[in-house]
């Protein structure tokens, strides 16, 4: 509606300015009677009602001869929309069929060569045949009447016309400035079609939508629908006046509070406070960090630039956080080291039992330390179950060097930036886990811990954090980190990194080969005895609100938890059923009882309930084809059962238990090497050729895989076969291959443990694993059998002891 007021606006003018004018023509009709021929004036983007006069552009050669010819001829126009607007030429299909009979009241032709003309509408026609398209387009058309009289006459229709003048009023007054001519024209509209065709002229519609209203004939319904859109276009207005106020006030808000704020920054100038003390302070802050040449240049290029700027900018505040982060590295500030070696060994004993290897080791990093100051630290990485004390060792690290600790957690971390830090363009930017750690520290040698490295999340869209991490774990490299924030060289060399994992195999390749690995292996039942005494009793009495001298748990009590309600290669679930015996005490104590408790092994069965974990050693191999294995997990070692059992059938291998591809070919290496010497063990040949075997290792639900079973699936099916039953205090480990050599394996010190654990006095282990016995605590050689094959003929000599029968 707007661009229609501003069109009435311009009509006067665009004919005034006109250098070329064929005079002021007729305004009424042509002489006689209306022809039934007349002459058609194709237009796009508009649709010209009865009683309007509108300013009309000629541009198309056709277009021009038609309104020249109606001019010479003194005739009328049909002017008609054309369906498609980017048609040049077009013919009957591609006009619509109703139109409207114009008068020319002027025809200009402009300087430039463009050609206007100034149309008065008269009536509606349809158009019944074209007659001819060339030179000019004409057709035979019907003229469509209205009665004026009968619109009198009709109360709705004055009922509707008076509502649609009230609308088009209200409409006019929303405008930013309101066109008086075209009030004017809606106010003294003398009939309600000539109002409806006047105000359908004005409002902003697509021209299908004004060809739809100049198409209704049906008055009331034409009254109806432009009644209907002229409200959608007060709304409009009035939403649009709403917004224009709005942000007016938001303008004029916003210069107030920049004028004063300008007057609150003089006030603070004048005293001595304000954003010029803070760029002072910055300032001093920059100078007392002794930054490296390169990180002070560009701060001072950065605090240049936030002095220039005003306050009220939003990157100042972005820029301020910047130059803060930068002040508040530690570029060099550092610990003095205090390494003595004694004292260490005191720390380190006082805060862990047994792990001697890493102890020793961590030893002698801190004497190389305490020689070479300056050497680069190794890349430290604890592998072992959880619950073994990874996390705990580095703090003890730290402790005896004097060093402040920090921890990041890497589990799930998926993301890059958690390394690198986020770019300042980024909202909310802010340096990695890195720096941040380093600032929280408040120095730049610390000991520094990635805890779970192992699960590091794979590298997608958002970059891959593992290989952010080499920069930083490189000695190599991390003399000179860039983190994505700070975009400034940092120093990490003095750092002393320290990585915990599960899963060796989990960490990446290049990640590995940078960190020296010390594997930590599950705790044996005198270990976990000794932890118990000097550490979960003395943390969970505090933790639960008792004292030493209120309640007091004894040895035999601990050594029942440990193998009857725990089965782990750490401690957490022992501190947790710990932790419970000493809640139902302080139970007690807050319900009013007094005196000491003495928590005795029975009292351990009465809080904790019925045993969780038996042994079912003797059970599981009272029958022949069952024999028991020795697995090794992330998290310590177990014993396994595999089970074998025979049926008659085509001779098929049935496996179940969630085995592995590596463990199905050794169950498929063992059954083969069973076949192949079935006549040397006396075996039943139709029985091995014919019957299905079914190999099952329980606890289904579990994932197992690995060689080391071999061994086993092979006694279990030769004690199936023969009938003979494999010793229940035997257990056994080791990879088989079809000449029947017993091949080495992994995880023995795990595997020995779990298997005294279960209460296993025998143990057959490759002959080439004999020198890994040397990292098994000799308290547990010494309770422990072990026996050592070449070939599976000394493992078959080993596992059965009694007859055939």
């Amino acid at each position: 509606m707007k661009k229609a007021a501003k069109r009435s606006k311009k009509r006067a003018s665009r004919s005034k300015a006109a250098p070329k004018s064929t005079g002021a023509l007729k305004d009424t009709e042509t002489d006689g009677a209306p022809a039934d021929e007349m002459i058609l004036l194709c237009v796009r983007g508009m649709a010209l009602f009865p009683g309007v006069v509108l300013p009309i552009s000629v541009g198309r050669e056709r277009s021009i001869k038609a309104v020249e010819q109606a001019v010479q001829s003194n005739r009328q126009l049909g002017v008609v929309l054309q369906r498609d607007p980017e048609a040049q030429d077009p013919g009957p299909k591609d006009i619509y069929e109703v139109g409207t009979v114009a008068d020319i009241v002027r025809y200009i032709t402009a300087p430039d060569g463009s050609h206007h003309l100034i149309a008065q509408g008269r009536q509606r026609f349809r158009i019944l045949e074209v007659l001819e398209t060339e030179p000019i387009m004409t057709a035979r058309i019907e003229w469509i009447e209205e009665r004026a009289e009968d619109a009198e006459k009709d109360t709705e229709i004055e009922a509707r016309a008076f509502n649609l003048r009230d609308q088009a009023r209200a409409a006019l007054q929303l405008l930013p400035q309101t066109p008086e001519d075209l009030d004017h024209a809606i106010q003294n509209a003398g009939t309600p079609s000539l109002l409806a065709d006047t105000v359908a002229t004005f409002i902003e519609l697509p021209p299908d939508e004004k060809q739809d209203l100049l198409e209704t004939f049906n008055l009331k319904e034409r009254l109806r629908k432009v009644s209907e859109k002229l409200d959608h276009v007060v709304e409009v207005l009035t939403l649009s006046r709403d917004i224009r106020q709005q942000t007016q006030g938001t303008l004029e808000k916003a210069q107030r509070e920049y004028y004063l704020r300008e007057q609150l920054k003089t006030i603070q100038n004048e005293l001595g406070e304000g954003t010029a003390l803070e760029h002072s302070e910055l300032r001093e802050a920059i100078v007392s960090a002794k930054l490296p040449e390169e990180a002070e240049r560009s701060a001072f290029k950065e605090l240049a630039r936030l002095e220039k700027m005003p306050e009220a900018s939003g990157e100042y505040g972005m820029l301020r956080s910047y130059l803060e982060w930068i002040c508040e590295l530690p570029w060099s500030v550092a610990t003095n080291d205090s390494i003595d070696i004694e004292r260490a060994r005191k720390i380190l004993d006082r805060d862990h039992f047994g792990l001697e290897k890493v102890k020793r080791r961590i030893l002698e990093f801190l004497a190389v330390r305490k020689l070479n100051p300056d050497g680069k630290s190794p890349i430290l990485c604890l592998v072992g179950p959880p619950g073994v004390g990874k996390t705990s060792l580095g703090r003890s690290i730290a402790s005896a060097m004097n060093r402040k600790f920090h921890r990041v957690s890497l589990g799930g971390v998926h993301d890059e930036a958690e390394i690198r830090g986020h770019r300042r363009t980024y909202v909310g930017a802010l340096p990695g886990n890195v720096l941040s750690g380093l600032v929280r520290v408040g120095a730049n040698n610390p000991v520094f811990m990635f805890d779970e490295i192992d699960k590091l999340s794979s590298g997608g869209f958002q970059g891959d954090p593992s290989s952010a991490l080499l920069e930083v774990l490189d000695p190599e490299q991390n003399h000179s980190f860039r983190d994505n924030y700070l975009g400034l060289p940092f120093d990490l060399s003095r750092v002393m990194f320290v990585a915990t994992a599960n899963v060796l195999e989990s960490i990446p390749g290049p990640l590995r080969d940078r960190c020296e690995v010390l594997e930590l292996s599950g705790y044996t039942s005198a270990e976990k005895l000794e932890i118990a005494k000097r550490y979960l009793v003395k943390r969970q009495l505090k933790n639960n609100g008792l004292k030493p001298t209120q309640c007091r748990i004894t040895p035999d009590a601990l050594r029942e938890v440990i193998a009857h309600y725990t089965l782990e290669a750490g401690c957490r679930n022992l501190e947790r059923e710990i932790g419970a015996l000493f809640r139902h005490v302080a139970m007690r104590f807050a319900s009013g009882k007094t005196g000491k408790v003495v928590i005795t092994d029975a009292e351990v069965r009465k809080i904790l309930g019925p045993h969780k974990y038996e042994s079912e050693l003797a059970m599981r191999t009272s029958v022949p084809g069952v024999a028991t294995g020795l697995a090794w997990t992330p998290y310590g070692g177990h014993i396994l059962f595999v089970e074998a059992t025979r049926m008659p059938g085509d001779g098929e291998l049935i496996l179940t238990g969630q085995l592995g591809d590596v463990m199905k070919e050794s169950a498929r290496t063992a059954i083969s090497l069973v076949r192949s010497r079935g006549e040397k063990l006396k075996l039943d040949a139709k029985a091995l050729e014919h019957d299905d075997i079914h190999i099952h290792v329980p606890a289904g639900s579990i994932p197992k895989d690995g060689p080391s079973a071999g061994v086993a699936m092979y006694t279990a099916l030769v004690s199936l076969f023969t009938g003979r039953e494999v010793k229940s205090d035997l257990a056994m480990t080791g990879e088989i291959s079809l000449q029947g050599h017993v091949l080495p394996i992994g995880g023995i010190k795990e595997k020995v443990i779990a298997a005294q654990r279960a209460g296993i006095r025998t143990i057959l282990l490759p002959k080439r694993n004999k020198n890994d016995l040397v990292d098994v605590p000799a308290a547990t050689r010494k309770r422990l059998k072990f026996i050592f094959a070449e070939t599976v003929d000394d493992v078959l000599r080993a596992a059965f002891s009694k007859a055939k029968r």
